[in-house]
């Protein structure tokens, strides 16, 4: 048995965009799809699931679907199913008094936390049916973006589509790099030029599938206006994100957080392998 695509679900209109896009995702890569409910203390969560259930079938009549209402914390029980999952898909906004918020609290929760990747899906409709036949992936320096890189390669590989692998680069941060001249300029000759960064991270990919239509990018400039600005024109956005160090859970950073907040397009956060 392959391991399903788990929905988070709560009865909001993003939720039901989310079920849209994972029931699509599920047929392309042939998974089982779970409908997950979670709330504390939710008493009628019968509506809730009803509706997906009922959206799901008329996207894909022929996807395996399976559901589940859980009376607890909906982070908690999102993290906990994605330990099992292909991935966890999630709306932008949730219900509630914080619905107005840019991404919701328990798509953010899950997101810092889950051992899967995460799909946040944001941007309009017309972004979220492959119009663009493209998908965009953030590459960093060292080796934190390998796994989103084979996340990206094999969506890329689903949709029969291209790949667009981003490298940003702000020359004027590592001329601020604290500390005495001499410390600084050595780190600075052992960094490779952002070309080569690019390079390095695609030549492992693209041997193992020599088939892959794959572009790259290297921008002088902040990454998160990079990736933001690459989004436009992109099906999906897809980073890494690094383990914290002796803590669980990831290191999100500023980038990822913008991304979550502002993309166009449905985002995926790759956790480090």
């Amino acid at each position: 048995m392959t391991i399903p695509l788990v929905v988070g679900i709560d009865g909001s209109e993003s939720s039901l965009e989310a079920v849209d896009w994972a029931v699509a995702e599920a047929a392309r890569h042939g998974l089982s799809l779970h409908l997950l409910h979670a709330a504390a203390g939710d008493r009628e969560p019968s509506d809730v699931i009803s509706a997906a259930s009922e959206r799901a079938r008329e996207g894909a009549p022929t996807v395996q679907l399976s559901s589940e209402v859980l009376h607890e914390d909906a982070a908690a029980a999102l993290v906990d199913r994605g330990r099992n999952a292909f991935a966890l898909v999630l709306g932008s906004r949730g219900l509630g008094d914080l619905a107005e918020m840019l991404l919701g609290a328990v798509s953010l929760a899950v997101a810092a936390r889950a051992d899967c990747p995460v799909v946040v899906v944001r941007g309009t409709t017309e972004h979220r049916e492959d119009r663009f036949g493209n998908i965009v992936v953030g590459v960093e320096e060292g080796e934190g973006s390998g796994t989103a890189l084979q996340f990206a390669l094999r969506e890329a590989r689903v949709r029969s589509c291209r790949l667009t692998a981003v490298h940003a680069w702000n020359p004027s941060s590592r001329a601020l790099t604290p500390g005495p001249a001499p410390a600084w300029y050595a780190l600075e000759a052992h960094r490779r030029p952002p070309s080569q960064v690019l390079d390095d991270a695609l030549r492992s990919m693209t041997r193992r599938d020599r088939d892959a239509r794959v572009s790259s990018r290297v921008i002088e400039g902040p990454a998160r206006r990079a990736l933001l600005d690459a989004a436009s024109a992109a099906d999906l956005l897809v980073v890494g994100a690094r383990r914290r160090q002796g803590h669980p859970g990831l290191q999100l950073g500023l980038i990822n957080h913008a991304l979550l907040h502002h993309a166009p397009c449905p985002v995926a956060v790759v956790p480090q392998i």
